[in-house]
């Protein structure tokens, strides 16, 4: 298929697509808000995570470079390197998930903040949870209408998920650093 034709999915698709996406993003919210706040099992230290953190902001710091690599790609239309470092982000943010939920399995709650911006950290911190429980659907909104070629309505979601999910990366960096740095 040549990098300029854009093709249309049947409503039958897309309909699929979407409620793919909608169930995928309320799965992992509900399983992410559960491991947070709910009970923790009893597993007696049988799986060492405090390294995870550090690893955590790692993801975080590269899919913030990615996604600002993937924008100066698409700016000078090398669309086929746009496409596999928006793939690379989003596999960046996936390993990010799943670390964190390892972490939260294995570890006995969330770190308090005891620095001295309290404020700050509570309004970064719940602005980050609030719009990282929107990037997992808008990302993958995005990427499938990137994937299916439906570049207008790709362009159109992409001016909202990019901000988005750069500010969820960033800020997540910005945690770590007010928490372990």
């Amino acid at each position: 298929m040549s990098e300029n034709m854009t093709t249309s999915p049947t409503p039958e698709t897309e309909g699929f697509w979407n409620r793919i996406i909608a169930i995928l993003s309320c799965v992992v919210v509900v399983a992410v808000a559960f491991l947070i706040l709910g009970p923790r099992p009893n597993l007696g230290g049988s799986l060492d995570v405090s390294g995870l953190p550090f690893v955590n902001m790692a993801l975080n710091a590269t899919t913030t470079v990615l996604l600002l690599v993937a924008f100066a790609l698409i700016k000078v239309r090398r669309i086929n390197a746009h496409k596999m470092t928006m793939l690379a982000a989003f596999g960046t943010s996936s390993a990010f998930l799943v670390s964190y939920v390892i972490y939260h399995w294995f570890k006995a709650g969330p770190r308090r903040y005891e620095g001295p911006y309290v404020g700050l950290y509570y309004v970064v911190l719940i602005s980050h949870i609030i719009l990282a429980m929107g990037v997992l659907p808008l990302a993958l909104t995005t990427l499938y209408r990137g994937w299916t070629r439906q570049d207008a309505r790709h362009r159109t979601i992409a001016r909202i998920t990019l901000p988005i999910w750069l500010y969820v990366s960033v800020t997540g960096v910005i945690i770590y650093l007010m928490l372990y740095g």
